[in-house]
């Protein structure tokens, strides 16, 4: 069973959150994508209220699965916009035929053997952290400083973050079932595909999980598609930049008319 949250109109856009996350990763850009589209935020498979599934979570199992849960729901080629293993599974979807566009923020696919076991290591030792008891988990969250120091690798501005929000999100990694099979498969995984579809990838100039000299190895990978770098962001730029994030997005679906930005 696929988890999801449904808002807004318009052509059908996929949203897609990283290893260890939720949904509700989408939330700081979900009002204004609904605007302008159906938008479906899904928990992947493992993650947030999605259950593990029986089986292999390699990337075309996971892609399979999403593929017949949209499909179920009616929904045929989405817009698909993906963060790290998100945007590893959307850019799946588009060279599989099955998204209308793409938009990669920084996504996997695109690291080398020890720039994989960096990500996983350091998101194992927040989901270690993270087993501290709740009350710690909220007076670190309320804490400016200490905020900084527990989620200062996974976003720029961690001043930003809701210490609801963030305790929320610190469960949901410490918790998820599916991280240590999905991370097991995710250690040899590299993007080889050849979409035919519109193309955003964009990456966190202050990215600490997935490193932005990664993005110029997508760029040699995916020349045809439009590469961005995103000035003052982090691994989840969703968190970071939400105006910015929103309207690549939307460019990128045709929604809005792209704007000139640094490649």
């Amino acid at each position: 069973m696929i988890a999801s949250h449904r808002v807004g109109t318009g052509e059908p856009l996929l949203l897609l959150h990283g290893i260890g996350h939720r949904w509700q990763a989408w939330q700081p850009v979900l009002d204004r994508l609904a605007e302008h589209h159906d938008v479906l935020a899904v928990d992947l498979p493992g993650f947030g209220a999605s259950a593990l599934p029986d089986g292999p979570v390699g990337m075309r199992d996971t892609v399979a699965r999403l593929h017949a849960f949209v499909t179920g729901l009616g929904v045929e080629r989405p817009h698909v916009a993906g963060n790290s293993l998100g945007g590893a599974i959307a850019l799946e979807l588009a060279a599989a035929g099955l998204a209308a566009s793409v938009t990669a923020l920084s996504p996997a696919g695109f690291a080398t053997p020890w720039e994989v076991r960096w990500a996983l290591g350091t998101l194992r030792m927040h989901r270690f952290t993270a087993r501290v008891p709740d009350p710690v988990l909220h007076r670190v969250a309320r804490s400016p400083r200490l905020r900084m120091l527990a989620f200062g690798m996974i976003v720029a501005r961690p001043g930003l973050l809701d210490p609801d929000v963030a305790v929320a999100d610190a469960r949901a990694l410490r918790d998820c079932p599916g991280f240590p099979p999905v991370a097991r498969a995710a250690r040899g995984y590299r993007f080889t595909g050849d979409p035919e579809v519109p193309v955003t990838v964009a990456w966190g100039v202050k990215d600490r999980i997935l490193f932005p000299r990664q993005a110029n190895r997508a760029r040699r990978g995916l020349p045809g598609a439009r590469h961005l770098a995103l000035p003052g962001c982090g691994h989840v730029p969703m968190s970071d930049a939400p105006d910015l994030v929103a309207r690549i997005i939307l460019e990128t679906t045709g929604a809005l008319p792209r704007q000139a930005a640094p490649v």
